[in-house]
């Protein structure tokens, strides 16, 4: 999925509700060659420490994020843009939603995989402050493809802009 620089918007961040699943089931679709299913999201989001959010941008889900939130770090599992919504800055205040919830003393990390193949997803989080950390081989379940795990730490910015 090739995007075109766009002007940017401003999208409001909330969770992820019920009424919302046919538009991230749509994003989901047209982003990924290996999409969740709808049952996907509800087995992870009935666990605890599982949260969904969308980006909303004029009443329409724009984008979304599943994460994982344990005692050190938030893992994301799943972080899409709607294609014509890409590159106006959605992803970015997605991430800075989850920077904020960073700490020096609680969780001060946020993990993330990313398929060796998905150069626009690696060069994205790159641009966001993350990462590369390591390649987990054999990752995904439905290819043999290798991951690349992500790491943003919590200062990583601030130390950069300072």
């Amino acid at each position: 999925m090739e995007c075109v620089e766009k002007q940017g918007v401003r999208v409001h961040i909330r969770w992820m509700l019920r009424r919302d699943m046919p538009e991230v089931l749509a994003i989901e679709d047209e982003g990924f060659e290996f999409p969740w299913l709808e049952e996907d999201f509800a087995r992870c989001l009935r666990q605890r420490n599982c949260i969904g959010m969308v980006a909303e941008h004029q009443n329409r889900v724009v984008g979304f994020m599943v994460y994982e939130l344990h005692d050190s770090r938030i893992h994301v599992l799943n972080f899409a843009v709607a294609s014509d919504y890409c590159r106006r800055g959605v992803g970015s205040q997605m991430v800075a939603k989850l920077v904020e919830k960073l700490s020096s003393h609680r969780r001060s990390r946020i993990v993330l995989e990313v398929r060796e193949s998905s150069l626009g997803a690696q060069l994205f989080f790159r641009q966001q402050g993350f990462r590369a950390d390591r390649v987990v081989r054999d990752f995904y379940s439905d290819t043999p493809e290798d991951a690349y795990v992500m790491v943003y730490r919590y200062g990583d910015r601030l130390g950069k802009l300072a």
